[in-house]
């Protein structure tokens, strides 16, 4: 492995014209692919094997005009105070509205009348119209919700509150300024660990480019695909933070090998196959992670899992060929500024130093060094103090509650969420996510009667506000029916009635012969969070165990993957309890801009799972495989864990940074679910990062001494030998004629 890509970066290095060239040609043709290709036609969401999606495809076959997949929009009417949207102006303006709503654009399928279809309030004061389009939502034009947006301004200047719902003004997520203020800190961060802007501005460069080639791709494919608008965003996430974080650590790599008196291509060669064997393998740990989501069996999930294990790939090959063939033209522009800059991690080393930062009249131990050897004397108290301090962060996973959020989670300055409120008040909050009872009357000798024993017995259950007469499509076989729980639709109480109405079917199949299935939004994100739930061990046995026998390979040995594996479910377990803490509690909510707290997103454990595994894989690749290098190299087991952390401490912490700079950027998106997302992995990469690889792991470490390497015979004669620690390389330096081939390890 090493060798290979000694060869490769040096190839890359000589040929670097060839290989800029190419990737600039692959990011154009992207981003015409982009611009060119069509619309998203569509973003079906779709939980095989679940009953609410049973239910929808028995519609789509039977009664396709009652199908749900087209856009929706709830336009909902408050009067004046004092006043009654029955009054006879405030009438006359709703209907207005309502036939404005229909001719304003030529994918209205239906506007219902509020006063035909009985949808005012008891009071008088609030009175709702649904509009159906002909069109997924994905699929509506701009021109669609201008229209939309005008007829409902007009209506409020009539003295009308006016407001609307739905997923008919579903647009891309908003991130906010934020984001652009993660990545100005990554640079900041950069430019501080390099002392030059030239080395700073290289994995930026890349990084970009490399999210630029991705997301392009997704827009382009996007149509062909069937691709969310969260997909591209976590690809532009999870992207952006790997693609700093790979070409930092082999231009960092590249700075040591100059710095030990190596001619430019022979620095970038060694560079590639030493960091770069382990960019390669930190790489594949983050794809098993999001490729393995598809064990879920949730589509759009799979495809945002593949979306983001592409860009990943992409980052990987673009650490690997670009960076070397960049470093070609930038040469020792990547070094510090001098002395003076030892201030941002550069400055020449005084006269007399030596590699070896232990020999006498060397530079003064770093940081990194300081810390090791504090935690090699005090193993025991430092492990004591991490495992606590992550339990105690992690006990609010005890109160998880999952679900999906809805109209109610979004922002209340918002339409959609003044829309909701209207709706609780003047109806009842289940108003907001009724249930769909779908009837299978094939089976039933009096298909009628048995239509009115499922409304009867439905009535007859706690938590029913009301349920609507059935309606019972032409051919007599299938009947559907609108149950309004009493409760919201993220509610607990909600998904009991769910389950209770299921529960009465087997009842009700044997007395009429008819078989009911419950389906609508609210019941679809009550099985997608069951399917999630009962997916997440099989999920996480799979990619730990996948990723356990790589690191197996990596690090021959069995108890440092093991030890990896559960310093991952500790980050991971506290980085959950930070999120219920601040979503679900409302702990610290305004500093974070959650303004409704609820259920936690029924994906987020599931999610967290995959994307923080890998993402921990990579700080546990870096920063080990520098002390497996050590060890390998003849240094006792306690001084090469002091040896990696002066290597690899200073550019895993700012790596580390940069990742958490990047998610945290995310915070500021308009859509709760990004938000989410992007604070849980980037407290979970603060957890894992500094708690966990930078105190947990030297700490057992230093406890299990060389029994930490201990790998049983017959598995090392088995196991393909990877040398990640680039022992190959001197062979293929004395070939080359390198006189510098048995030079001590490089610091960086």
């Amino acid at each position: 492995m090493a060798t290979f890509l000694y060869k490769l970066g040096k190839l890359a290095f000589r040929r670097r014209h060839f290989v800029a060239l190419i990737w600039v040609a692959l990011l154009s043709l992207a981003m015409v692919g982009a611009a060119s290709a069509p619309t998203a036609s569509s973003s079906s969401f779709s939980i095989p094997g679940t009953e609410a999606q049973k239910a929808f495809d028995l519609l789509e076959k039977r009664v396709p005009e009652a199908s749900a997949d087209g856009a929706s929009a709830r336009v909902v009417f408050k009067a004046p105070a004092g006043e009654k949207v029955t009054d006879p102006a405030n009438k006359a303006e709703i209907v207005k509205t309502v036939g404005a709503l229909k001719s304003g654009s030529d994918q209205v399928a239906r506007a219902d009348d509020p006063f035909r279809a009985k949808t005012v309030s008891k009071d008088g004061s609030t009175a709702y119209a649904s509009v159906s389009y002909k069109v997924t939502a994905m699929e509506l034009t701009d021109e669609d919700r201008d229209a939309l947006e005008k007829t409902t301004d007009k209506a409020r200047a009539s003295g009308l509150t006016v407001e609307v719902g739905g997923d008919a003004l579903q647009a891309m997520p908003e991130t906010g300024s934020t984001e652009i203020i993660g990545i100005a800190i990554a640079a900041v961060v950069l430019v501080i660990t390099f002392g030059s802007l030239i080395a700073a501005g290289l994995p930026l460069l890349t990084a970009l480019i490399g999210v630029g080639i991705g997301v392009s791709s997704i827009t382009a494919l996007a149509d062909a695909l069937d691709l969310g608008t969260t997909t591209s965003t976590l690809a532009m996430m999870i992207g952006l933070a790997v693609g700093i974080d790979y070409a930092l650590f082999i231009v960092s790599r590249f700075r040591g090998e100059l710095a030990e008196g190596r001619d430019r291509e022979e620095a970038a060669g060694r560079a590639v196959g030493t960091a770069g064997s382990a960019v390669v393998f930190a790489g594949l740990t983050v794809v098993i992670a999001l490729v393995g989501l598809a064990v879920v069996n949730i589509p759009m999930l799979t495809k945002m899992g593949f979306a983001a294990a592409g860009t990943v790939v992409i980052a990987v090959l673009i650490a690997l060929t670009l960076i070397p063939a960049l470093l070609g033209y930038a040469g020792r522009l990547v070094l510090p500024m001098g002395e003076k800059s030892r201030l941002f991690g550069g400055g020449k080393k005084p006269a007399g130093a030596d590699a070896d930062a232990e020999r006498p009249g060397a530079a003064k131990p770093n940081m990194g060094t300081r810390w090791a050897r504090f935690v090699v004397r005090r193993p025991i108290a430092v492990l004591l103090v991490g495992v606590v301090g992550l339990g105690a962060a992690a006990l609010p996973v005890s109160q998880l509650e999952l679900g999906l959020p809805d109209d109610g989670a979004q922002p209340t300055s918002t339409t959609q969420r003044k829309a909701y409120d209207l709706v609780s008040d003047g109806f009842g909050p289940g108003f907001n996510g009724p249930l769909m009872v779908v009837g299978d009357l094939k089976g039933a000798d009096d298909p009628k009667a048995a239509a009115k024993e499922i409304t009867k017995t439905i009535s007859g259950l706690d938590d029913v506000l009301t349920v609507a007469p059935p309606m019972i499509d032409k051919a007599g076989d299938t009947a559907i029916i609108s149950v309004v729980p009493s409760s919201k639709p993220s509610g607990v109480e909600t998904e009991d009635l769910v389950h209770s109405i299921r529960d009465t079917g087997a009842r009700i199949t044997g007395d009429t012969g008819a078989e009911i299935m419950v389906t609508g939004t609210t019941a679809m994100n009550i099985d997608v969070s069951q399917k999630l739930n009962d997916a997440l061990l099989p999920y996480l046995a799979l990619v730990v165990g996948l990723a356990f026998l790589l690191l197996i390979v990596v690090f021959r040995s069995v108890l440092v993957p093991l030890k990896a594996a559960l310093g991952f479910l500790l980050s991971v377990l506290a980085a959950l309890g930070a999120v219920v803490a601040v979503f679900q509690w409302g702990w610290f909510g305004s500093l974070f801009g959650v303004e409704q707290t609820g259920p936690i997103m029924s994906m987020m454990p599931i999610f967290m799972v995959g994307v923080v595994f890998g993402l921990a894989m990579d700080y546990e690749v870096f920063l080990v495989t520098r002390m497996r290098e050590a060890y390998v190299h003849g240094e006792r087991p306690g001084q090469a864990v002091v040896t990696g952390f002066r290597h690899g401490a200073r550019v895993v912490s700012a790596a580390a940074v940069i990742m958490i700079a990047v998610f945290a950027g995310f915070i500021g998106s308009s859509e709760q679910m990004v938000k989410m997302i992007g604070f849980g992995l980037a407290i979970a990469v603060f957890f894992d990062a500094f708690v966990v690889r930078m105190a947990l792991v030297p700490a057992v470490l230093a406890l299990l001494g060389g029994k930490a390497w201990w790998l049983p015979k017959w598995l090392d004669r088995a196991l393909p030998n990877v040398d990640v620690e680039g022992e190959g390389l001197r062979t293929a330096a004395e070939r080359d004629a390198d006189p510098d081939a048995d030079r001590d390890l490089v610091r960086v």
